[in-house]
């Protein structure tokens, strides 16, 4: 019975005698640390994780808000990963950054270039090629970039993430007005300025197409546009830890001060912009002040001055308006004036009252309770009590 115990270690039976078994291998030492070594580069696929991440909604409030839950959040990260190559999620971080700085560069434009098409002759100086050349650059990447973004068809719907649904939407809806807007007139402008030999009308032309740059001021007027950061309260809320209310209040009252200064910046570069296409004419408010030689900054600040009488309807400026074309403008500058005094007001009055929301139903539904109890009214701690001659 003890030989049967006898342990079964060594060589199997058929082995030879004399020979040891081999001993198993040892296990190999493991390292302390699984990511990447101190001192290394990190290889391309963190990288690529990593901008992958900025393409994709991230959880804060607004996503939250947007979508519910956080599980709702990764069910739409992993839309997005599913769904190809460089698609960029409308909420996601990168979308909302590329779209502010598209905004502020639009800003940037649509004040430049009245001025620059108004009171510069020339601008073939260095700051004006790059400005131009640059705007003209990124308005066409954000051209390349709205086909891979996905679309919101309508709030509480599901998002559009597939590239062939994206490319068909944007192309039957807003594609033709951001080309027009995106249309590179600069590197026009600049084969032009090469081309000595051109015909001076050609270069005029070329030079007045920058105009139609205007039409990107359209995007903003989109009810969805490819991304939220041009009228979501909701982002602004989350960057600056705002109430909606404040937030919403505090957007409007910019949209509506910024849009009545842009008007009036406009208008005052109508008003120079027209004399000087008829060459100044002597009945033109310009040649009555003696102003055709004088420093761009002096003849933009009476312009401005000029429009801002006529919109606000202060006056006619420094003198009534004499020939024809300044008659026209002065009624144009008048009717404009009075439509934007009008939605000030509008836009003011609704906006009192929508900061005042939570107690205006509250007064309603009381009001109501009492059209309700007939004679009686609420009298605060005394409870209902009844209104004589009810």
């Amino acid at each position: 019975m003890e030989a049967d115990q006898r342990p079964t270690t060594g060589a199997s039976d058929g082995a030879t005698p004399g020979l040891e078994a081999a001993p198993s291998a040892a296990p190999a030492p493991t390292t302390a640390a699984s990511g990447p070594i101190p001192g290394s580069r990190p290889g391309p696929e963190p990288k690529r994780r990593q901008l992958g991440t900025l393409l994709q909604p991230t959880v804060n409030k607004f996503s939250l808000r947007v979508f519910g839950s956080h599980k709702a959040v990764e069910i739409e990260q992993e839309r997005v990963k599913s769904a190809g190559a460089w698609i960029i999620h409308p909420y996601s971080d990168f979308r909302f950054y590329w779209d502010l700085i598209m905004l502020l560069l639009m800003v940037g434009n649509l004040i430049v270039l009245p001025v620059g098409i108004t009171f510069f002759k020339e601008e073939n100086s260095p700051p004006w090629i790059v400005f131009n050349v640059l705007s003209d650059t990124f308005f066409l990447m954000d051209l390349v970039l709205n086909f891979r973004t996905g679309i919101v068809v309508e709030e509480g719907a599901e998002i559009l993430l597939a590239p062939r649904a994206i490319r068909t939407r944007y192309l039957r809806t807003w594609f033709l007005v951001d080309l027009i807007s995106s249309i590179p007139v600069d590197y026009i402008f600049l084969v032009v300025e090469l081309e000595p030999r051109l015909d001076a009308e050609v270069y005029k032309t070329a030079r007045a197409l920058r105009i139609v740059r205007f039409t990107k001021i359209l995007s903003l007027l989109r009810p969805a546009t490819p991304s939220p950061a041009f009228g979501d309260i909701h982002q602004w809320e989350e960057i600056f830890h705002m109430t909606y209310d404040l937030a919403s209040a505090v957007v409007r009252i910019f949209n509506l001060i910024g849009m009545m200064l842009l008007l009036c910046h406009w208008d005052g570069c109508l008003q120079f912009l027209v004399p000087m296409l008829q060459d100044f004419p002597p009945d033109c408010w310009v040649s009555i002040n003696h102003m055709v030689n004088h420093s761009w900054g002096r003849q933009y600040s009476h312009a401005l001055f000029k429009a801002m009488s006529h919109m606000l309807c202060i006056g006619y400026g420094q003198q009534a308006p004499v020939g024809m074309p300044d008659v026209w403008l002065t009624m144009l500058s008048m009717i404009v004036g009075a439509t934007c005094y009008a939605m000030f007001i509008g836009h003011a009055t609704a906006l009192i009252q929508s900061l005042d929301s939570s107690r205006r139903q509250y007064q309603e539904k009381v009001s109501r309770g009492r059209r309700r109890k007939g004679g009686w009214a609420w009298r605060g701690a005394g409870g209902w009590v009844a209104q004589l001659g009810a």
